[in-house]
């Protein structure tokens, strides 16, 4: 079994730990937020996709800041860990332009410094990706929007790529997708 396989599986299995703990809301998925891009650095090398792979280090990044968020940020001393909310208003524009200019600067940087062959959907799940991870650390509902249209581009991608485990679990990833938001909702209080 190759090496790309053998990760390909790994972080598949991590992936679906993730999910488990997203749906859940469980402040646990930002350990497995750490490992799974861990492993997807590496995977992401090898099979040419530059953006992934430095999505994969703001993940793991971003993986302590969620945490942090969860557990301190924005709750009050009553809460054990921050309440999930609605996306504000006032975020809303500034979310759109920053994925706006995260996808064109992402884009750039991918044809004119790499050999990417997938720049414009590469560019885009990982610009969306930046701005739907601030929202699971704000814990708003809508979050599951955006990695919604991330999840069915990262599906189709990763099949292209000839990943199909990791293209599986972005399939699972898009079905939980919609689940996930429709119970969020209901948790918030």
């Amino acid at each position: 079994m190759s090496t790309l396989r053998i990760l390909d599986i790994l972080g598949f299995v991590v992936g679906l730990v993730y999910l488990i703990l997203e749906y859940k809301a469980s402040i646990w998925l930002w350990l497995a937020s750490i490992i799974m891009p861990a492993i997807d650095m590496v995977l992401y090398f090898k099979a040419g996709l530059y953006a992934d792979f430095g999505m994969a280090i703001y993940y793991c990044l971003a993986g302590v800041y969620g945490y942090v968020a969860w557990k301190w940020l924005g709750r009050t001393k009553k809460e054990a860990e921050r309440p999930i909310t609605r996306y504000k208003r006032a975020h809303i524009l500034p979310s759109v332009l920053a994925f706006a200019l995260l996808w064109f600067g992402i884009w750039w940087i991918l044809t004119h410094w790499t050999n990417s062959n997938v720049p414009v959907a590469d560019a885009f799940t990982t610009a969306l990706s930046i701005v739907a991870l601030w929202a699971l650390a704000q814990k708003y509902a809508e979050q599951w929007l955006l990695w919604l249209a991330v999840d069915i581009v990262c599906c189709v991608l990763y099949i292209r790529k000839g990943i199909p485990f990791k293209a599986a679990i972005y399939g699972l990833y898009t079905v939980v997708a919609v689940l996930g938001y429709r119970k969020w909702l209901r948790m918030i209080v």
